[in-house]
């Protein structure tokens, strides 16, 4: 039941808001210059999505390179599905919320605040033993030695002996 205020606001709500703000702009500057304009901020977000993705895949490989969890890249690319979505929508409430999510500054921050909700989340969820997000799940542990082996193959040799034995020559 929690899902009908959302949807609600998805489909009712941002809709009715994007026609006022286009009537009203239109009104403004012209129908003419309103559509050049939902136009150009969609032409500006694709740009812009496909620089911040790059981006962003690259500060993803970066960090599974060296070991670390990129969290914090996958929210953000994830953010930036979401901001190329809306920049593709006309209308300029869903342009501005779109270039939030592709903006570095912005979904930076945005993306900080998803993981740190999720963390406490999951830390409720989990009894209160969370662990850092940014860490390595073996960095908290004293127990483990982080090292190298390696296997050596040795002949057996048998050796004998006739201390032992009952034959007296």
């Amino acid at each position: 039941m929690r899902s009908f205020p959302i949807f609600f606001v998805l489909f009712l709500v941002i809709p009715i808001i994007e026609i006022f703000f286009l009537i009203k702009v239109g009104e403004v500057v012209g129908v003419w210059t309103t559509i050049f304009l939902v136009v150009l901020t969609a032409v500006i977000g694709a740009g812009l999505l496909r620089q911040q993705g790059l981006s962003t895949l690259a500060r993803f490989q970066q960090n599974m390179g060296q070991g670390k969890l990129p969290a914090q890249e996958m929210v953000e690319g994830i953010l930036l599905a979401v901001g190329g979505a809306l920049l593709m929508t006309p209308g300029f409430v869903t342009d501005t919320i779109g270039f939030l999510c592709l903006l570095p500054f912005s979904r930076k921050f945005i993306a900080a605040n998803i993981i740190k909700r999720s963390a406490v989340t999951m830390s409720a969820r989990m009894g209160g033993f969370a662990q850092e997000a940014s860490s390595s799940p073996f960095e908290s542990d004293p127990n483990i030695v982080e090292g190298e082996f390696t296997e050596v193959e040795e002949d057996l040799v048998v050796i004998s002996s006739d201390k032992g034995s009952p034959k007296n020559k």
